[in-house]
Formats: C-alpha cells, structure tokens, sequence
C-alpha cells in the first residue's frame, strides 16, 4: 500500500490543472496560483503516514485551499505595508550632515597643511603615488629614483601627516 506522501504526489500531479485554477480563483494571479501549487507540491512530501488519510482528494484540496488563502492574506499584508502612501519625510539622506562636512573639511586642511610642512620631493613622490594613484614604478620612473626612494618617501609623508593629525587632534 503506499504512503501518504506517495499517494498524494500521484494525486497532485493528475489533478494539477484543477489544483491550479482553485488556487488563481483565491489568489487572483496565474503566478500566484503556481507558486502555492509549488508550495502544496512541497508540503505534501513532508506528509507521514501516520496517521493514514482517508480521503486523499479532500485533503489535498483543503490543503491547498489553505495554503491559497495563507498567500493572499501574506500579500495582502505586503501590499499594506509597502503601499502605505507616501514615504515620511525623516528619512536619512545620502548626503554627509553639515557638521560631518565640517570637520572633514578640517581634517583636510590640516592634511594640506601637514603636506605644505614635508621637503618637495617627498610631497611629490606622495602626491603621485597616493593621491594620484600611481603604481611605485611609475612615481620613480617620472621622478628619476629607485623604487626604495619611493618606498621611503611615501613612509616618510605618511607618518609626518599622521603625527601632525595627532597633534592636532590632542590640542
């Protein structure tokens, strides 16, 4: 005798077309229709076979119409809350805050100024290699020194900066 699940599987699938109008007459879409026959397709593998089901077509039916009504009321409370109308006017803006753009406005001009401070080569192998973005042999290539003399400048720059934005910051 087969199982519960295997019994109603067989049931499904010969029954699929009258299963899928039942559904879209709930639901209201074709595409809705088919995902709860998707849903009842899979919920009917999970079915154990304890305890037996009489009436195999009444159930699957009731299950369906179930898993039907469960869909719409879930849309139904998408729809609510995506469609509620207009959206409020608190909402966060992609844009820095004033203070935010003031203090980074700060920072950069003590970085400028901390620049102004270093030796010109130095400024100028940082300025090729991390603001424009340069790769280390280029910087040395167009400056006429080895990559080590990059290397050094670029660590030299980072730390000035660094410990002036340090300075400042304690101040």
């Amino acid at each position: 005798m087969p199982s519960n699940a295997t019994a109603l599987t067989r049931l499904l699938l010969a029954e699929r077309n009258t299963l899928l109008r039942l559904a879209q007459r709930i639901v209201g879409t074709a595409p809705a229709a088919e995902d709860v026959t998707q849903s009842l397709w899979f919920r009917v593998q999970r079915i154990d076979d304890e305890p037996p089901i009489i009436n195999k077509r009444a159930f699957l039916y009731r299950l369906a119409t179930n898993l039907a009504t469960d869909h719409l009321r879930a849309a139904r409370r998408q729809r609510k809350v995506f469609d509620s109308g207009e959206l409020p006017i608190e909402i966060a803006a992609d844009i820095p805050s004033a203070e935010t753009r003031l203090v980074d406005r700060e920072r950069l001009r003590r970085l400028e100024a901390a620049l102004e401070e270093l030796p010109v080569r130095c400024r100028q192998v940082f300025t090729l290699r991390r603001i424009d973005g340069l790769p280390a042999d280029e910087v040395a290539e167009k400056l006429g020194i080895t990559l080590n003399a990059v290397a050094k400048h670029v660590r030299i720059a980072v730390r000035h900066c660094h410990a002036r934005l340090q300075d400042d910051a304690d101040a």
